[in-house]
């Protein structure tokens, strides 16, 4: 980006900010099983940052982890249990060394969703990369499969302005392709994000115009479920 253009994109970011006013998390669950069927529950971890925690719908069942056991349920014709250790607001950082030590069991599928708030706070890609590297270690460990789900396209967002846009898309396409590196070293680990051909429709995000909506976070649980193989 034009340097010229900083001094604009930081009055746009005091304005977002004096404007916005982000959802909370859901409610205080950390666990849950849906679907029926024959066979034991596939496990699935979700960790991360706001999203992970449902930020912008009021139940975890209309949130990520609900959408994604959902379709792991029907593909599967089998329950899923799914876990969540999320925070709102968190960096790559604290879902590393706070975050990720909550999930103590094994699990089938484990999926990360975290990015945005070190694109928000600047944090270098290489700093970013060290910690994802190190999540995705941790998880490895104790999940058969790990998706690292991309940061939301930034430069898409509808409600924020032009060049904010733009500058925050920039920096999320550079943690990205630092997370798409980190995925490819290593086996049983996945990258993958939303189709971003256009602008989303309004309907993918919550009142907060920030966070999905139930819509929203059904599409990203999609995207995730067809870069998990077939069980």
């Amino acid at each position: 980006m034009n340097r010229l253009l900083l001094p604009l994109v930081a009055v746009q970011g005091l304005w977002v900010r004096s404007t916005f006013t982000l959802a909370e998390p859901v409610d205080d669950r950390v666990t849950g099983t849906i679907g029926d069927g024959a066979g034991a529950p596939l496990r699935v971890a979700v960790l991360g940052e706001s999203t992970a925690a449902g930020s912008g719908v009021s139940s975890h069942d209309d949130g990520f982890a609900g959408a994604l056991a959902g379709l792991l349920a029907a593909r599967a014709g089998r329950p899923v249990t799914w876990t969540v250790a999320a925070q709102h607001g968190a960096t790559a950082r604290r879902v590393r060394h706070r975050l990720l030590p909550r999930l103590t069991g094994s699990y089938d599928v484990a999926v990360v969703l975290a990015g945005a708030n070190d694109v928000l706070t600047r944090r270098s890609p290489a700093d970013w990369g060290a910690d994802l590297a190190a999540i995705v270690d941790g998880l490895t460990d104790r999940s058969a499969w790990v998706v690292v789900a991309g940061v939301p396209p930034f430069g898409l967002f509808p409600a924020l302005p032009r060049a904010l846009r733009r500058y925050l898309g920039e920096r999320a396409s550079a943690v990205d392709a630092v997370s798409r590196d980190v995925c490819a070293a290593r086996p049983r680990v996945a990258w993958t994000t939303v189709a971003s051909d256009g602008l989303p429709s309004m309907d993918f995000f919550s009142a907060d115009r920030f966070h999905p909506s139930a819509t929203g976070y059904h599409v990203w649980a999609s995207a995730v479920v067809a870069a998990i193989p077939a069980t």
